[in-house]
């Protein structure tokens, strides 16, 4: 049961006995401070809320829906199952990867404070540097990606109902929906910050029945498709060299429904016992999204009918006509369609809260311009208001590029796969070093502080062993340059301004900024993660 903190009746009953919640929290700040870490934010998420909260961030199946078209175009409805199975495992693997380093730092910085841990002394500042820019990259493009995604079904929802909109829609249109759904997601992240657990077990009863509600009528209801047309059938329209080259290409759709899997580990400093709740949940929360997305793909596939109508009719999002043509009724669609777009503000949510996470733990440890303002943390809510207001400002300064192209956004929603992608391989690069040259001894308890860098490193208590633990590494690392080689890939052989995915010009912006920002200046401050004291830091709050 989630508590945010001792509540009492009138008579003063005491609904959870205060000595074992205090207990925990000793535990769990004990463990912190082996980190080198003090405890800042209040821990309100057990394990079934951040179980909802990793699911919610995902929304596999709502997001299957959403890009849907990418992979269509580029593999056909074979290439998406086969491709989505693909991802399925991959993503189970880098999970598995990603989980053994949370067991062994549950933190929030991530991947650029286990990079500071995991790489030789002389690699390390810099690693765990470009990996936190990275990391930071990856997760702000994806706020920005999943709320025009969901202003963007909010346009296709408007197409379904009044379908003369299609001769008024302007890009500027979902842009302003994208402000709405950012903006949304700050005032749950914020006004309601001490209610966020219970927000996200509530949108993962939401994310659940949902699935269901959908599910049932566009089974039930519509003319099904055969089995040949379904898992024998591929597309090419990007018109690649080969088939299997069109199949890598239309991956990235797939990819990104899974996109956000390292979301709660961002929240692992406000999660109770995180070395074994935050990794429980990052698995499971991978299985049941997986599943629900695999089922929702096969049955939107085999009730998809004749695809050139749907487009036709909502060449935003198909899959709004194709909820259409099951039901045959628009009030009925656009109930279906509704229950998406909430599961797509609630996703948002979920990742400005991720993103912010990021943004505090980079800035605690002097790694972002500004680290002195975005590492506060206000009093009252013992949220880092200022990583949360930055996320917000930046995803709405993104959301300009849609303004003049729609085509260059695209390349922001790229982005979050490279960026993200790019962090993973560098910790399971030096997680599989760190293996073979037994770097990492057996779990052992004592008082050391963990994140000396160079130092033997101990395992957590959630990990694969022995030579499972190698070949899943191995696995892990095979899998993600596969994606974040075709990130950088347009969905059309014959490149255009208009089709160009401007995702290899941002992240080279980005990664020479990052760089260049160190060399000339963040050298100078950022050292690795700070080792805190009571002296070394004394955090100004908020009124």
């Amino acid at each position: 049961m989630d508590v945010d903190e001792k509540h009492s009746g009138e008579g003063g009953h005491v609904d959870i006995p205060e000595p074992e919640i205090s207990r925990a929290s000793h535990n769990d700040d004990a463990a912190l401070a082996q980190l080198g870490k003090k405890p800042v934010l209040r821990r309100n998420f057990g394990f079934l809320t951040i179980l909802g909260f990793s699911c919610t961030v995902l929304i596999t199946w709502e997001g299957a829906l959403m890009v849907f078209l990418s992979g269509l175009q580029n593999g056909g409805p074979s290439g998406l199952i086969y491709g989505f199975i693909v991802v399925w495992i991959g993503t189970l693997s880098v999970s598995a990867t990603l989980s053994e380093m949370v067991s062994i730092a549950p933190i929030s910085g991530g991947q650029y404070h286990w990079v500071s841990m995991l790489a030789p002394p002389e690699y390390s500042k810099f690693l765990s540097y470009i990996t936190g820019w990275l990391t930071l990259t990856g997760w702000q493009a994806l706020v920005a990606s999943a709320a025009y995604l969901t202003g963007a079904a909010i346009q296709g929802l408007v197409l379904l109902t009044h379908p003369s909109y299609m001769k008024n829609i302007q890009n500027w249109h979902g842009t302003l929906l994208l402000w709405a759904v950012v903006l949304f997601s700050y005032a749950v992240n914020t006004a309601f910050s001490r209610s966020l657990s219970r927000f996200e077990g509530l949108v993962f009863v939401f994310h659940i029945v949902g699935f269901f509600a959908v599910l049932f009528p566009l089974v039930f209801l519509s003319e099904h498709a055969s089995a040949d047309a379904v898992f024998n059938t591929f597309f090419n329209l990007g018109e690649w060299q080969t088939q299997g080259l069109s199949f890598c290409v239309g991956i990235l759709g797939n990819v990104f429904a899974f996109v956000g899997g390292d979301g709660a580990i961002h929240m692992a400093e406000e999660v109770r016992n995180p070395a074994v709740v935050v990794p429980w949940s990052i698995m499971a929360g991978c299985m049941i999204n997986g599943t629900l997305g695999f089922a929702i793909l096969i049955a939107t596939l085999y009730c998809v009918g004749d695809i050139n109508v749907r487009l036709e009719e909502n060449p935003i999002f198909p899959f709004i006509a194709i909820f259409h043509n099951a039901v045959g009724s628009v009030p009925g669609a656009a109930v279906m369609s509704s229950l998406v777009i909430f599961l797509g503000f609630s996703a948002t949510t979920g990742q400005v809260s991720s993103t912010s996470r990021i943004y505090w733990a980079f800035a605690r440890d002097h790694g972002l311009p500004g680290w002195t303002i975005l590492k506060k943390v206000s009093r009252r809510t013992s949220i880092p208001v200022y990583a949360v207001a930055t996320t917000i400002l930046v995803a709405i300064i993104l959301s300009f590029v849609n303004i003049g192209s729609s085509t260059a956004f695209n390349g922001v929603i790229s982005i979050s796969v490279a960026g993200l992608f790019g962090s993973y391989m560098v910790v399971a690069s030096l997680l599989l070093w760190r293996r073979l040259t037994g770097g990492i001894r057996p779990r052992t308890y004592d008082n050391s502080v963990m994140d000396t860098s160079g130092k033997t490193l101990v395992w957590g208590p959630w990990h694969i062993p022995g030579i499972w633990g190698v070949a899943n590494n191995i696995f892990t690392l095979a899998y993600l340059l596969f994606i974040f080689f075709f990130s950088f890939w347009p969905a059309y052989r014959n490149v255009t301004l208009q089709n160009f995915n401007w995702a290899v010009l941002v992240f080279t912006v980005v990664s020479a900024f990052s760089v260049l920002y160190y060399f000339v200046w963040a050298r100078k401050l950022y050292k690795g993660p700070v080792i805190e004291t009571g002296r070394e830091r004394q955090d100004i709050p908020l009124n």
